[in-house]
């Protein structure tokens, strides 16, 4: 399996399932927020948000996108009602699309026996066991998916960060941290898009390098 174009976004094909990680393009949103800009919480026009959502949903056909509030947690839900405190979502029914927002943070996508479903995984996230909460709530994931996320070409961090993860580094690889977490909790399949969002203000927003004045991408998965 690997990553493929779909419209001005990235897809790719788990067991069961399908994700998507979309970029910051083809929406209707202005300013540091343009285009495709998905963010509730954002200082954005609500009516715009709220269309490029509807953008989105209709674009991969589902009927209902599963949205959690996103508090940097553990926690993940599977079908909950939308905007319960969660940093991931697991859907198993057909027509729903389990989604997260990220503007630096990974979004990870998991496919497993109990369903498919999407983690939002900063690092905070990361050191506390998301992505070992996500790979539990799918039923002991098979498979995932590691989407656009801030790289260790942009992401210097301080002594505090380095003694959390153990590491004497300069920077910080989120997506490194996120693929051994994964591989120890028994997922045999990590697909990485290996792309950066601080590298590339065409495609992606970006918190630390736009200074917090920005908007969100996606991660999203649904059953097949």
């Amino acid at each position: 399996m690997s990553f493929r174009a779909h419209a001005e976004h990235l897809a790719i094909d788990l067991p069961g399932g399908t994700a998507l990680f979309t970029t910051r393009r083809g929406g209707v949103s202005e300013g540091p927020y343009a285009s495709l800009n998905l963010g509730l919480l954002t200082e954005d026009a609500g009516e715009r948000v709220a269309e490029n959502r509807e953008l989105v949903r209709a674009a991969i056909g589902v009927g209902r996108l599963a949205q959690g509030r996103q508090v940097h947690g553990t926690r993940v839900i599977v079908d909950g009602g939308d905007l319960e405190e969660a940093d991931g979502q697991v859907t198993s029914q057909p027509g729903v699309a389990a989604i997260v927002l990220a503007a630096d943070c990974l979004p990870v996508a998991l496919a497993g026996p109990g369903g498919v479903g999407v983690v939002h995984a900063g690092w905070r996230g990361l050191s506390a066991g998301v992505l070992e909460a996500g790979v539990e709530a799918t039923g002991g994931a098979v498979a995932a998916a590691i989407g656009p996320g801030i790289g260790p070409c942009c992401y210097e961090v301080g002594d505090d960060l380095r003694a959390v993860f153990g590491t004497s580094e300069r920077t910080l690889d989120l997506k490194a941290i996120a693929r051994a977490r994964l591989e120890a909790a028994g997922v045999g399949e990590v697909h990485d898009c290996e792309l950066c969002t601080a590298c590339d203000p065409e495609r992606f927003f970006s918190h630390r390098r736009d200074r917090g004045v920005t908007g969100r991408q996606a991660g999203l998965a649904w059953l097949s």
